[in-house]
C-alpha cells in the first residue's frame, strides 16, 4: 500500500493545500527569512517498496520535487523526479526495476545530496546551492530540522524566493538612499543654520561694540570739535594783543625780557596757530572714523538700501588700517585703489560690509604668511596682472599665464589691489586681489565650504568665506568667485546686480 502524500508547510505558510498541488504563491519574506518559512515537501518512503511506487507517487503529485527514503523509519537518503525518471529511460531500466526493492535502484545514483539547516537564510542557502556542480545544478535541496526531520524544497522555489527577497532589498536601499538623502539635507541646513547663528552672534557682538565705542567716543570730540574753533580765534586774540605791545613798548623792563626769553615767545606765537589748527585737523579726522564705524555697524538694517558701495569699502579699510601699517615685519602692505563712478546700489549694508571685511582679512593674513615664510624676493607678480574680468573671454588659465610671464619680476612691497567695475546697466563688480601666499588648488574647491579653513587652531573658524559666499549668492543673487595660485596671490571676483528688487 502507497503512503499518503502530504505536501508539508512552513509555521508561516498557511495557505499551503493538502491535496498534493503546491500552492504558487511565494510567502511574505524578509531580508532575513530563512528556509523554514518556505513551503516544503515532506513524502517519505520505505527502501523495501518497489521502484514502481516511486513512480505511482511521482504521477499524482505532478509537482513532487523527490521523495526521501527511509529504512525503518531511518534516513537513507532522496531520489529526484528529474533523476528517478532519467535512470528509468534507458532501456530495460523499466522492467529492470520496477518490482524490485527501491534499495537496489538507490545503488545506482551516484549522486552528492546537499542538505541544509532549516535555520539557514535564503540568501546564504541560494550561494551554496549554486556551487554546486552542474549535474546536480537543479536537484532539490534536502532540509534538517531542528529535530532530526527531513523535508525537501524545489531549486526553483528557492530561487524564486531569493528573486523576491533581491526585490525587498533593492526597495530597502531606495529608503535607505532617500533616507540618507534627507538626512544629509536636514545636516546641511542645520549645519547653515549654526553658521549663520554663530556669525550673527559675532557680527552683532561686533556691531554692538563698533556702535558703543563710536557713540562714546562722539561726545568728547564733539566737544573737543566745538570748542577748538573759539580756542583758535582766542589764541589769535591774544596773539594779536601780544603783537600790538610790542609794537606800542618795544623796549620792555627787565622782568618782561626775562619772561620772553624763557617761554620763547617768537617760537611760540608761530607754532601755537599751526599746533590748534593740527589738533583740528586730527578732530575732523575723529569724526571720519566715529562715521565709518557707524556705516560699518548697519548690522541692525534688515531692509535693503541704496548705498555707495565705495563708501562701504573704504569704511572697512579703515576699520583694517591697523593691520596695513603696524606689522612687526617690514615692509607694510600698499592698498591700490581703482574705482569706477558706479551708481547707488541697491543691497543690504552691513552684510556686505561683512564681506568685505572677512576678504580683506583674508588678503592680510595671506600676505603676512608669505612675509613671515620669507618667499617674498622670488616669484612675487604685480597684482594687477591677476585680474580678468568676469564675463570676458580670459579664463583661470589665462591668469596663470599671465602670472607664469611676470615670476621672474620683483615687488617692492606687498599690495592690496581694489577695482571696481561698471560692466552693464544692471551689474557691478568689486575685485580685491592680493600678492600673498595663495591657495593651493586642492583646497579651492572646498573654500566656501562652512568650517573649513587652513589656518591653525585659534586663528580661523572656517566661517568667513562660506558666509560670505551666502550673502552674495543667496542674499544678493550675485555670484562669488576665487581665481588663485600657490605662491602668486588670490583674487576675490564680487558680482551683484544694481536693483535688488528685480531679481526676487
Amino acid at each position: 500500500m502507497l503512503p499518503e502524500i502530504l505536501p508539508q508547510q512552513s509555521s508561516l505558510e498557511s495557505m499551503m493545500p493538502t491535496s498534493g498541488v503546491k500552492n504558487a504563491n511565494q510567502p511574505n519574506l524578509r531580508l532575513e527569512s530563512t528556509l523554514k518559512e518556505l513551503p516544503f515537501w515532506q513524502v517519505c518512503l520505505e527502501v523495501e517498496h518497489l521502484g514502481n511506487d516511486l513512480a505511482t507517487l511521482f504521477n499524482q503529485e505532478p509537482l513532487l520535487p523527490g521523495i526521501i527514503l527511509n529504512n525503518h523509519q531511518e534516513y537513507v537518503g532522496m531520489i529526484s523526479r528529474r533523476k528517478f525518471f532519467e535512470e528509468m529511460s534507458h532501456p530495460y531500466s523499466l522492467s529492470l526495476f520496477s518490482f524490485r526493492p527501491i534499495k537496489i535502484l538507490y545503488k545506482f545514483f551516484q549522486r552528492e545530496i546537499l542538505i541544509l539547516s532549516e535555520d539557514m537564510s535564503i540568501v546564504k542557502a541560494t550561494e551554496v546551492t549554486l556551487q554546486r556542480p552542474h549535474q546536480t545544478a537543479y536537484e532539490p535541496i534536502l532540509i534538517k530540522s531542528a529535530s532530526g526531520k527531513y523535508s525537501l524544497i524545489d531549486f526553483h522555489q528557492l530561487l524564486l524566493a531569493y528573486s523576491q527577497i533581491h526585490v525587498l532589498t533593492l526597495v530597502q536601499l531606495q529608503q535607505v538612499e532617500e533616507q540618507s538623502r534627507v538626512a544629509k539635507a536636514g545636516f546641511q541646513d542645520l549645519q547653515q543654520n549654526y553658521t549663520r547663528l554663530i556669525q550673527n552672534e559675532k557680527m552683532a557682538a561686533l556691531g554692538q561694540l563698533v556702535a558703543g565705542i563710536a557713540h562714546e567716543i562722539n561726545n568728547p570730540v564733539n566737544f573737543i570739535a566745538g570748542n577748538i574753533v573759539h580756542a583758535i580765534e582766542y589764541s589769535e586774540n591774544l596773539l594779536s594783543l601780544i603783537k600790538l605791545y610790542q609794537q606800542c613798548y618795544p623796549e620792555p623792563a627787565g622782568e618782561i625780557k626775562t619772561a620772553i626769553a624763557q617761554i620763547e615767545l617768537d617760537f611760540l606765537t608761530r607754532d601755537l596757530p599751526q599746533l590748534l589748527n593740527s589738533m583740528k585737523v586730527g578732530t575732523k579726522r575723529i569724526e571720519e572714523i566715529i562715521l565709518s564705524l557707524r556705516n560699518f555697524s548697519r548690522l541692525d538694517e534688515s531692509e535693503k538700501k541704496l548705498v555707495d558701495i565705495h563708501e562701504g569699502i573704504e569704511s572697512t579699510l579703515l576699520i583694517l588700517q591697523s593691520r596695513f601699517k603696524n606689522h612687526q615685519i617690514e615692509p607694510n602692505i600698499k592698498v591700490i585703489k581703482e574705482y569706477t563712478n558706479l551708481p547707488l546700489v541697491e543691497c543690504y549694508p552691513g552684510l556686505l560690509n561683512q564681506v568685505f571685511m572677512n576678504i580683506l582679512a583674508n588678503a592680510i593674513d595671506a600676505i603676512e604668511e608669505r612675509i613671515g615664510s620669507k618667499e617674498w624676493e622670488v616669484g612675487s607678480q604685480d597684482v594687477a596682472s591677476g585680474f580678468c574680468k568676469l564675463g570676458d573671454k580670459r579664463s583661470t588659465e589665462d591668469v596663470n599665464h599671465n602670472s607664469t610671464n611676470t615670476q621672474n619680476s620683483t615687488l617692492s612691497k606687498p599690495e592690496i589691489h581694489i577695482r571696481t567695475e561698471f560692466i552693464n546697466p544692471k551689474e557691478v563688480i568689486i575685485r580685491i586681489a592680493d600678492n600673498g601666499s595663495g591657495i593651493p588648488e586642492n583646497l579651492q574647491k572646498r573654500l566656501f565650504d562652512p568650517f573649513f579653513t587652513t589656518k591653525p587652531v585659534g586663528k580661523g573658524t572656517g566661517l568667513g568665506l562660506s558666509i560670505s559666499y551666502q550673502i552674495i549668492v543667496e542674499k544678493h543673487r550675485g555670484q562669488l568667485q576665487c581665481i588663485s595660485a600657490s605662491g602668486k596671490g588670490t583674487e576675490f571676483i564680487i558680482k551683484i546686480p544694481v536693483e535688488l528688487s528685480s531679481c526676487v
